[in-house]
């Protein structure tokens, strides 16, 4: 999840040095919202003590 949000980061970076706002912006909100969701999912998996298969 990390890696894809990081993903979606460079491609926002990318499209807003190029002058892509509306591609910048959505690609922004998909980086954050697949962030929140990879800290929380390591959280849980932390409390639990699960590992995600390899």
């Amino acid at each position: 999840m990390i890696s894809w949000a990081v993903t979606f980061l460079i491609i926002a970076i990318i499209a807003g040095v190029l002058g892509f706002s509306g591609i910048a912006g959505t690609a922004t909100s998909i980086a954050w919202i697949l962030f929140v969701v990879g800290l929380i999912l390591a959280i849980i998996f932390f409390i639990t003590g699960r590992r995600p298969p390899l």
